[in-house]
């Protein structure tokens, strides 16, 4: 690996943990970059969810701030992550990438369909947890198994993961959104820790320890630059950002 190459994958590793504690789509950066360097698909995608560890948990610090007082609900939405994450991540192991590579431009388009009409889902969803004196404080009864599957697909391959769960929160905890982005981010630290975890005992003789090191090191800042930025805009922008993002991650799965 030339040092060109070196700086080109821990720049992508800052924009990786920029994008990923601000949205959530910093995969679509890193993994398109190690291909362009020759890493082979399987290696790139396992070295890359390691490498992005260290990105989530720095974004997650980040955004202490908007935590706090939401400890019973993420313990709670953890554990469906957990379950999934390790799920999504023996999956990669043991199925054709072509399985879920099928379904992935739609679950995006679902996540972006959602996070449009978020406003009007979640005052729908209020209305609808009125007379039980409104919304438990984990959110809607489906929002637990949603991010089950969102933690499967964390797992498995993770890119636009962010925008899929931006969805599910928004829709279905009665929160703002920079709140749910706080336990997105640590959602996405466990999915992804989880999964590397998964990787390093049963794959460890497909992981790239170069690329693993210089990712981790970019995706550190990135998530104390994306926490810094990110906690600032208004909840409309936030949205928008999401959906450009998640517009821009479906695009390149259907031109793939």
């Amino acid at each position: 690996m030339s040092p060109f190459e070196m700086a080109a994958i821990l720049l992508a590793g800052v924009a990786a943990g920029t994008i990923n504690t601000v949205v959530g789509s910093g995969t679509l950066v890193t993994f398109p970059a190690l291909l362009a360097f020759g890493v082979p698909p399987v290696t790139a995608n396992i070295s890359n969810a390691i490498g992005l560890v260290p990105g989530s948990v720095s974004g997650a610090i980040g955004y202490r701030r908007e935590l706090a007082g939401q400890r019973e609900r993420v313990l709670r939405l953890a554990s469906a992550t957990l379950i999934g994450a390790t799920a999504g991540a023996l999956l990669l192991l043991v199925l054709p990438a072509e399985a879920f590579r099928a379904i992935v431009p739609v679950l995006i388009l679902l996540g972006l369909v959602l996070v449009v009409l978020q406003p009007r889902i979640a005052r729908a969803v209020a209305r609808r947890h009125e007379h039980l004196g409104g919304l438990p404080e984990h959110g809607a009864r489906w929002v637990w198994p949603s991010i089950l599957g969102v933690g499967v697909y964390c797992g498995y391959f993770g890119a636009a993961q962010g925008v899929l769960c931006m969805a599910v929160l928004g829709a279905g905890v009665d929160d703002t959104l920079q709140r749910l982005n706080g336990v997105k981010n640590v959602l996405a630290a466990l999915g992804n820790g989880v999964a590397g975890l998964v990787f390093v005992v049963a794959a460890f003789g497909s992981i790239d320890w170069r690329v693993v090191a210089l990712i981790a090191i970019g995706a550190t800042v990135g998530g104390q630059l994306g926490a810094t930025w990110g906690r600032k805009l208004p909840a409309p922008v936030l949205r928008a950002l999401i959906v450009v993002v998640g517009t821009i991650a479906l695009v390149r799965f259907l031109l793939n």
